[in-house]
Protein backbone atom coordinates (compact mmCIF):
# COMPACT_ATOMS: atom_id res chain seq x y z
CA UNK A 1 0.00 0.00 0.00
CA UNK A 2 1.37 3.29 -1.02
CA UNK A 3 0.60 6.70 0.51
CA UNK A 4 1.16 9.99 -1.24
CA UNK A 5 2.18 13.25 0.93
CA UNK A 6 1.32 16.45 -1.50
CA UNK A 7 2.45 20.08 0.41
CA UNK A 8 4.82 22.87 0.21
CA UNK A 9 7.07 21.23 2.45
CA UNK A 10 8.33 18.65 4.90
CA UNK A 11 6.73 20.76 7.69
CA UNK A 12 5.24 19.30 10.79
CA UNK A 13 2.24 17.73 9.70
CA UNK A 14 3.97 15.93 6.94
CA UNK A 15 6.24 13.91 9.00
CA UNK A 16 3.09 13.94 11.86
CA UNK A 17 1.30 11.43 8.44
CA UNK A 18 4.19 10.13 7.55
CA UNK A 19 5.47 8.61 10.44
CA UNK A 20 1.58 7.64 11.48
CA UNK A 21 1.13 5.34 8.06
CA UNK A 22 4.62 4.36 8.00
CA UNK A 23 3.52 2.97 11.42
CA UNK A 24 0.03 1.10 9.96
CA UNK A 25 2.83 -0.73 7.21
CA UNK A 26 2.33 1.46 4.37
CA UNK A 27 5.22 2.70 1.87
CA UNK A 28 4.93 6.81 1.87
CA UNK A 29 6.07 8.72 -0.47
CA UNK A 30 6.15 12.71 -0.43
CA UNK A 31 6.37 15.20 -3.21
CA UNK A 32 6.29 18.93 -3.44
CA UNK A 33 3.13 20.55 -5.38
CA UNK A 34 5.07 23.20 -7.18
CA UNK A 35 7.46 21.12 -8.45
CA UNK A 36 4.74 18.45 -10.68
CA UNK A 37 5.34 17.63 -13.82
CA UNK A 38 2.32 16.10 -16.02
CA UNK A 39 2.79 13.82 -19.61
CA UNK A 40 0.52 12.96 -21.74
CA UNK A 41 0.67 10.46 -24.47
CA UNK A 42 3.60 8.39 -24.43
CA UNK A 43 4.58 7.77 -20.21
CA UNK A 44 1.20 9.30 -19.02
CA UNK A 45 1.09 10.27 -15.47
CA UNK A 46 1.84 13.09 -13.04
CA UNK A 47 5.15 13.11 -11.96
CA UNK A 48 7.37 15.00 -9.54
CA UNK A 49 11.28 14.90 -9.90
CA UNK A 50 11.28 11.79 -12.63
CA UNK A 51 8.85 10.07 -9.14
CA UNK A 52 5.40 8.90 -10.44
CA UNK A 53 2.48 9.78 -8.55
CA UNK A 54 0.10 7.65 -10.49
CA UNK A 55 0.78 4.12 -8.60
CA UNK A 56 -0.34 5.75 -5.20
CA UNK A 57 -3.13 4.28 -3.91
CA UNK A 58 -3.92 7.62 -2.15
CA UNK A 59 -2.42 11.20 -2.38
CA UNK A 60 -3.09 13.64 0.87
CA UNK A 61 -3.29 17.17 0.38
CA UNK A 62 -1.50 19.22 2.92
CA UNK A 63 -0.94 22.58 1.14
CA UNK A 64 -2.11 24.35 -2.12
CA UNK A 65 0.77 27.40 -1.64
CA UNK A 66 0.10 30.51 -3.46
CA UNK A 67 1.14 31.15 -7.09
CA UNK A 68 -0.40 33.18 -10.12
CA UNK A 69 -3.80 31.74 -11.43
CA UNK A 70 -1.91 29.80 -14.27
CA UNK A 71 0.20 27.74 -11.12
CA UNK A 72 -2.99 27.34 -9.35
CA UNK A 73 -5.29 26.22 -11.93
CA UNK A 74 -2.36 24.08 -13.02
CA UNK A 75 -2.24 22.15 -9.64
CA UNK A 76 -5.71 21.85 -9.41
CA UNK A 77 -6.18 20.28 -12.95
CA UNK A 78 -3.31 17.68 -11.95
CA UNK A 79 -5.21 16.43 -8.84
CA UNK A 80 -8.48 15.90 -11.09
CA UNK A 81 -6.68 14.00 -13.38
CA UNK A 82 -4.95 12.10 -11.14
CA UNK A 83 -8.78 11.68 -9.44
CA UNK A 84 -10.14 10.54 -12.60
CA UNK A 85 -6.89 7.63 -13.17
CA UNK A 86 -8.16 6.22 -10.11
CA UNK A 87 -6.05 7.38 -7.23
CA UNK A 88 -7.69 8.44 -4.10
CA UNK A 89 -7.87 12.19 -3.25
CA UNK A 90 -7.80 12.92 0.34
CA UNK A 91 -9.96 15.74 0.56
CA UNK A 92 -10.89 15.47 -2.97
CA UNK A 93 -9.49 18.43 -5.43
CA UNK A 94 -13.61 19.83 -5.49
CA UNK A 95 -13.66 20.12 -1.79
CA UNK A 96 -9.91 21.45 -1.33
CA UNK A 97 -11.69 24.31 -4.73
CA UNK A 98 -15.06 24.62 -2.53
CA UNK A 99 -13.03 25.31 1.06
CA UNK A 100 -9.92 27.71 -0.33
CA UNK A 101 -12.13 29.96 -1.73
CA UNK A 102 -13.97 32.28 1.43
CA UNK A 103 -16.70 33.58 -1.10
CA UNK A 104 -17.59 29.46 -2.49
CA UNK A 105 -18.29 28.25 1.39
CA UNK A 106 -19.94 31.48 2.69
CA UNK A 107 -22.24 30.62 -0.10
CA UNK A 108 -22.49 27.22 0.18
CA UNK A 109 -23.23 26.74 3.63
CA UNK A 110 -25.72 29.71 3.29
CA UNK A 111 -28.01 28.25 0.81
CA UNK A 112 -27.85 25.20 2.96
CA UNK A 113 -29.42 27.21 5.67
CA UNK A 114 -26.11 27.55 8.11
CA UNK A 115 -25.61 30.51 10.58
CA UNK A 116 -23.17 32.92 8.89
CA UNK A 117 -22.29 36.55 9.50
CA UNK A 118 -23.46 38.70 6.93
CA UNK A 119 -21.26 39.14 4.05
CA UNK A 120 -20.78 41.10 1.05
CA UNK A 121 -18.70 39.91 -2.10
CA UNK A 122 -17.80 42.42 -5.06
CA UNK A 123 -14.98 43.98 -7.49
CA UNK A 124 -16.29 47.24 -7.09
CA UNK A 125 -15.21 50.45 -5.03
CA UNK A 126 -18.86 51.96 -4.94
CA UNK A 127 -20.96 48.88 -3.43
CA UNK A 128 -18.06 47.71 -1.35
CA UNK A 129 -18.15 51.14 0.30
CA UNK A 130 -21.77 50.89 0.36
CA UNK A 131 -21.82 47.21 2.05
CA UNK A 132 -19.50 48.82 4.74
CA UNK A 133 -22.74 51.42 5.58
CA UNK A 134 -25.13 48.30 4.88
CA UNK A 135 -23.18 46.27 7.67
CA UNK A 136 -23.14 49.02 10.21
CA UNK A 137 -19.12 50.17 9.95
CA UNK A 138 -17.76 47.47 11.79
CA UNK A 139 -16.36 44.71 9.06
CA UNK A 140 -13.46 42.22 8.92
CA UNK A 141 -12.27 42.77 5.45
CA UNK A 142 -10.47 39.08 4.19
CA UNK A 143 -8.75 38.35 1.54
CA UNK A 144 -10.53 35.76 -0.85
CA UNK A 145 -7.79 33.49 -0.76
CA UNK A 146 -6.14 32.84 2.35
CA UNK A 147 -5.71 31.23 5.60
CA UNK A 148 -4.22 31.62 9.19
CA UNK A 149 -5.86 35.11 9.91
CA UNK A 150 -3.41 36.73 7.69
CA UNK A 151 -4.16 39.42 5.52
CA UNK A 152 -8.06 40.53 7.36
CA UNK A 153 -8.11 44.01 8.61
CA UNK A 154 -10.72 45.12 10.47
CA UNK A 155 -12.16 47.99 9.67
CA UNK A 156 -14.54 50.55 11.41
CA UNK A 157 -14.93 54.17 10.26
CA UNK A 158 -15.49 55.21 6.44
CA UNK A 159 -11.97 57.42 5.83
CA UNK A 160 -10.27 54.31 6.99
CA UNK A 161 -13.05 51.95 4.47
CA UNK A 162 -12.12 54.70 1.96
CA UNK A 163 -8.68 53.93 2.28
CA UNK A 164 -8.54 50.41 3.20
CA UNK A 165 -10.93 49.51 -0.52
CA UNK A 166 -8.87 52.26 -2.49
CA UNK A 167 -5.64 50.23 -2.05
CA UNK A 168 -7.76 46.73 -2.65
CA UNK A 169 -8.97 48.51 -5.73
CA UNK A 170 -5.44 49.57 -6.83
CA UNK A 171 -4.36 45.87 -6.69
CA UNK A 172 -7.73 44.64 -8.57
CA UNK A 173 -8.55 42.55 -5.75
CA UNK A 174 -12.21 41.54 -4.74
CA UNK A 175 -13.89 42.92 -1.72
CA UNK A 176 -14.83 40.06 0.78
CA UNK A 177 -16.61 42.05 3.58
CA UNK A 178 -18.14 39.87 6.86
CA UNK A 179 -19.94 42.10 9.63
CA UNK A 180 -18.73 41.89 12.33
CA UNK A 181 -19.78 39.74 15.56
CA UNK A 182 -18.11 40.62 18.80
CA UNK A 183 -16.79 37.40 20.67
CA UNK A 184 -14.84 37.98 23.35
CA UNK A 185 -11.81 37.13 21.09
CA UNK A 186 -12.23 33.46 21.38
CA UNK A 187 -13.75 31.05 18.75
CA UNK A 188 -14.15 26.90 18.67
CA UNK A 189 -11.99 24.96 15.82
CA UNK A 190 -14.02 21.72 15.33
CA UNK A 191 -11.49 19.01 13.68
CA UNK A 192 -14.36 16.74 11.51
CA UNK A 193 -13.16 13.33 10.26
CA UNK A 194 -15.33 11.13 8.57
CA UNK A 195 -18.72 12.20 9.70
CA UNK A 196 -17.57 12.27 13.74
CA UNK A 197 -15.71 14.96 15.57
CA UNK A 198 -12.49 13.97 16.38
CA UNK A 199 -11.19 16.90 18.53
CA UNK A 200 -12.04 20.29 19.11
CA UNK A 201 -10.42 23.68 20.90
CA UNK A 202 -11.23 27.19 22.32
CA UNK A 203 -8.86 29.38 20.81
CA UNK A 204 -8.47 32.81 23.00
CA UNK A 205 -6.60 35.62 21.51
CA UNK A 206 -5.26 39.24 22.77
CA UNK A 207 -7.57 40.46 19.86
CA UNK A 208 -10.26 39.88 17.61
CA UNK A 209 -8.04 37.71 15.62
CA UNK A 210 -8.06 34.05 17.30
CA UNK A 211 -5.88 32.23 14.81
CA UNK A 212 -3.05 30.23 16.94
CA UNK A 213 -0.66 31.17 14.21
CA UNK A 214 -1.36 34.69 15.26
CA UNK A 215 -0.53 34.07 18.89
CA UNK A 216 -3.89 32.71 19.90
CA UNK A 217 -3.82 30.07 23.11
CA UNK A 218 -5.58 26.98 22.47
CA UNK A 219 -7.44 25.19 25.33
CA UNK A 220 -9.53 22.14 25.58
CA UNK A 221 -12.95 22.21 25.19
CA UNK A 222 -16.18 19.94 25.30
CA UNK A 223 -19.36 20.98 22.86
CA UNK A 224 -22.28 21.56 23.50
CA UNK A 225 -24.36 19.38 20.87
CA UNK A 226 -25.58 22.35 18.89
CA UNK A 227 -21.91 22.72 18.43
CA UNK A 228 -20.92 19.41 17.39
CA UNK A 229 -24.15 19.11 14.94
CA UNK A 230 -23.33 23.02 13.08
CA UNK A 231 -19.45 21.96 12.60
CA UNK A 232 -20.65 18.30 11.26
CA UNK A 233 -23.22 19.76 9.15
CA UNK A 234 -20.85 22.37 7.62
CA UNK A 235 -18.51 19.54 6.48
CA UNK A 236 -20.98 17.38 5.33
CA UNK A 237 -22.43 20.49 2.86
CA UNK A 238 -19.12 21.03 2.03
CA UNK A 239 -18.37 17.10 0.89
CA UNK A 240 -15.20 17.30 3.23
CA UNK A 241 -14.18 14.18 4.71
CA UNK A 242 -11.96 15.87 6.76
CA UNK A 243 -12.22 19.63 7.71
CA UNK A 244 -11.02 22.55 10.32
CA UNK A 245 -14.84 24.50 11.27
CA UNK A 246 -14.49 27.21 12.88
CA UNK A 247 -17.50 28.12 14.92
CA UNK A 248 -17.92 31.69 16.73
CA UNK A 249 -20.49 32.11 19.17
CA UNK A 250 -21.57 36.16 19.59
CA UNK A 251 -22.22 37.61 23.35
CA UNK A 252 -25.69 37.16 22.37
CA UNK A 253 -25.15 33.80 22.14
CA UNK A 254 -25.68 33.40 18.53
CA UNK A 255 -23.58 30.71 16.70
CA UNK A 256 -22.35 30.83 13.33
CA UNK A 257 -19.80 28.93 10.63
CA UNK A 258 -16.86 31.32 10.02
CA UNK A 259 -15.05 29.00 7.55
CA UNK A 260 -14.56 25.97 6.50
CA UNK A 261 -10.91 24.75 6.27
CA UNK A 262 -10.43 21.70 4.00
CA UNK A 263 -7.04 21.42 4.33
CA UNK A 264 -7.40 21.84 8.32
CA UNK A 265 -3.72 21.87 10.71
CA UNK A 266 -4.48 20.30 13.94
CA UNK A 267 -0.89 21.32 15.75
CA UNK A 268 -2.61 23.69 17.91
CA UNK A 269 -5.51 20.74 18.68
CA UNK A 270 -2.75 18.31 19.05
CA UNK A 271 -1.87 20.67 22.13
CA UNK A 272 -4.67 19.97 24.11
CA UNK A 273 -6.22 16.68 22.89
CA UNK A 274 -5.35 13.25 23.90
CA UNK A 275 -6.53 12.08 20.51
CA UNK A 276 -4.11 11.13 18.12
CA UNK A 277 -4.63 13.21 15.10
CA UNK A 278 -2.29 11.73 12.29
CA UNK A 279 -3.09 8.52 13.61
CA UNK A 280 -6.96 9.21 13.33
CA UNK A 281 -6.23 10.08 9.80
CA UNK A 282 -4.53 7.05 8.66
CA UNK A 283 -6.89 4.33 9.89
CA UNK A 284 -9.43 6.42 8.38
CA UNK A 285 -7.50 6.75 5.29
CA UNK A 286 -6.60 3.26 5.12
CA UNK A 287 -10.22 1.68 5.90
CA UNK A 288 -11.34 3.90 2.65
CA UNK A 289 -8.78 2.04 0.85
CA UNK A 290 -10.07 -1.32 2.04
CA UNK A 291 -13.38 -0.68 1.19
CA UNK A 292 -12.37 0.08 -2.33
CA UNK A 293 -10.57 -3.23 -3.56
Amino acid sequence: MKIGIISGGEGWHVQKLAGAFRERGAEVGTYRITALTAREGRRQGLYCRNQTLDDCHALLVRTIPGGSLEQIIFRMDALHCLEKRGVYLFNPPKVVERTVDKYYTTSLLATAGLPTPPTVVTENYSEAMAAFAELGEDVVVKPLFGSLGRGMVRVTDPDTAHRVFRALDLGRYVYYLQQFVPHDNQDLRVFVLGGRVVGAMLRRGDSWKTNIALGARPQAVTLRPEEEELALEAARVLGAAYAGVDLLRSREGELYVLEVNGIPGWQGLQEVCEVDVAGEIADYVLKELAGRR
